[in-house]
């Protein structure tokens, strides 16, 4: 009874070293889910900057808001957000080519297959509408539509709405700051001059503060960033670089004026040796220029992204050097790395805070005892490297999917070998359109098909089962459901009108 006592022996401080978005998003959860019976500290110093460029989300945001009892009004005034419908793409398959990745459904279930396979079939033959007309984010997006899911309408387009944020990171970890402290999480501001291990077995048992303190604690949350202090610095973890797969070593960030049109969705505009972000807030567009140092100087990189702004820029270009890549473990010892310290993978397709938000429902999952199980580990770990390495993946196939013709850099990425995972995807999808999702990765099978298709993968089948629908009927039916998303969205309201009427920030 002893032993099985001790096994299950509480842990009583949690110290998460380093404040910024992961910082407060795992403080605010904890402090939510732990109910107060543990003590959890945040360390971190006002002199130390913060990365700052996770602006845009994905839709499972909105399922720790929800959990947390965060109310999306007063969330989107307190950081200036705006609402994102999807991604658009410019000239990632060839110049001149515009696509987007839109949140939620394709079209509506029909028969024996997915619908897209139907769409398949009679795209093939030039007899069916763009993909886009079937989706009601992609449409309402190109007409700077927005309104939330309405649950009132069952069976509409409406009720399929599917959204996310995009908001001013820093103002998001002041909110969640305000937000924890308010439940009981304890701040220490400061630099860590030393960091204490047990002799025993090397676990963190405190770090050391410029003025002297010490700051016990049973398990550590290491949010320090890139340079991962607790993570790498000291528990010499290792690190697995990916720029054989993904370049791009370099990001300048800069904030512009507003636009005349608040547009719902990020745009990613494929340059020379790179891309660039385009996020629009209700006070500012936040940008940034994402690109690969050995095709293009930093001072190069910086004309283009101050040449392709909305309007006048707020700020010089800020340089972020990454090795995009991540831990060999996310959780060493006692201590857990989340955020920059776990890794990173550019923000193309917006999965930084995602990233942030699934290590810490992880971490919940296998929240440790004094004991720290070695088998929750090593799961934890595998969970961690799976959904990092399929992410991985996807932004990969953006790159190597391109037609450009125009620089090396595009050059090499068409010719680059990819991991076997991703060949197999593309694969399968050539042959016959057939798309599959694995062990809940996080991008379904509709948003590989918006990336492949858009970026002009061709397709030389579809599944023969659809060939058991008449042709008449099948191309009834798929007209039918165009109709009904184009009158869905003519009846929503305006972007910033909707803003205007439900979230404005008193800051404007």
């Amino acid at each position: 009874m002893n032993n099985e006592a001790n096994r299950n022996e509480a842990i009583k401080n949690v110290v998460i070293v380093g404040g910024g978005t992961s910082g407060w998003m795992t403080a605010a959860a904890l402090a939510v889910v732990l109910k107060g019976k543990y003590h959890i500290r945040v360390v971190e110093s006002d002199e130390i900057g913060i990365v700052g460029v996770g602006e845009a989300t994905i839709p499972m945001i909105q399922r720790y808001n929800q959990i947390l009892g965060i109310d999306e009004n007063e969330f989107l005034r307190e950081t200036q957000g705006t609402f994102k419908l999807g991604i658009e793409f410019v000239n990632w398959g060839r110049l001149g080519d515009r696509y987007m990745h839109g949140f939620g459904t394709i079209g509506q279930e029909m028969w024996t297959v997915r619908f897209d396979q139907y769409w398949q079939k009679y795209n093939l033959q030039g007899k069916v509408a763009k993909l886009e007309e079937y989706s009601i984010t992609r449409m309402a997006s190109k007409k700077n539509k927005f309104m939330p899911a309405d649950l009132s309408v069952p069976n509409s387009p409406l009720n399929q709405i599917v959204h996310a944020y995009h908001f001013d990171a820093s103002l998001y970890a002041k909110y969640l700051r305000k937000f924890s402290e308010a439940r009981g999480v304890v701040r220490t501001e400061g630099k860590i001059t030393q960091v204490k291990q047990r002799e025993s077995d090397g676990f963190i048992e405190s770090v050391v503060m410029e003025n002297g303190e010490q700051v016990q604690g049973d398990l550590f949350i290491d949010c320090s960033g890139f340079r991962g202090l607790l993570i790498e610095q000291t528990l010499k973890t290792g690190y697995e670089d990916w720029t054989h797969y993904l370049p791009c070593d370099r990001a300048l960030a800069v904030p512009c004026e507003s636009a005349p049109v608040l547009t719902p969705y990020t745009r990613s505009t494929a340059h020379k040796a790179g891309w660039q972000w385009r996020i629009p807030l209700q006070h500012r567009i936040g940008n940034g220029h994402v690109f690969c140092s050995q095709f293009t100087s930093e001072d190069e990189a910086a004309a283009t992204l101050l040449e392709n702004l909305d309007g006048k820029p707020l700020a010089d270009p800020r340089l972020i050097k990454f090795t995009t890549g991540m831990r060999k473990q996310a959780w060493n010892k006692n201590v857990i790395a989340i955020g920059l310290a776990g890794g990173f993978l550019e923000p193309l397709e917006s999965t930084s805070i995602h990233l942030i938000q699934t290590a810490i429902a992880r971490l919940i999952n296998f929240f440790p005892s004094r004991h720290f199980n070695e088998v929750d580990i090593k799961e934890y770990n595998r969970q961690s490297r799976f959904e990092f390495e399929r992410i991985r993946d996807f932004v990969i196939l953006h790159y190597k999917l391109n037609q450009r013709e125009d620089s090396a850099f595009w050059n090499n990425c068409a010719e680059m070998a990819v991991p076997d995972s991703l060949t197999h995807k593309m694969e399968m999808y050539r042959a016959s359109g057939r798309l599959l999702r694995v062990d809940d990765e996080l991008f379904a099978e509709i948003g590989w098909l918006q990336v492949l298709e858009g970026q002009n993968m061709p397709v030389e089948g579809y599944h023969p089962l659809v060939d058991l629908q008449t042709e008449e009927g099948t191309l009834e039916y798929l007209e039918s459901v165009r109709q009904v998303i184009a009158k869905c969205v003519d009846v929503m309201p305006d972007h910033a009108a909707y803003i205007a009427k439900h979230c404005a920030s008193p800051r404007m």
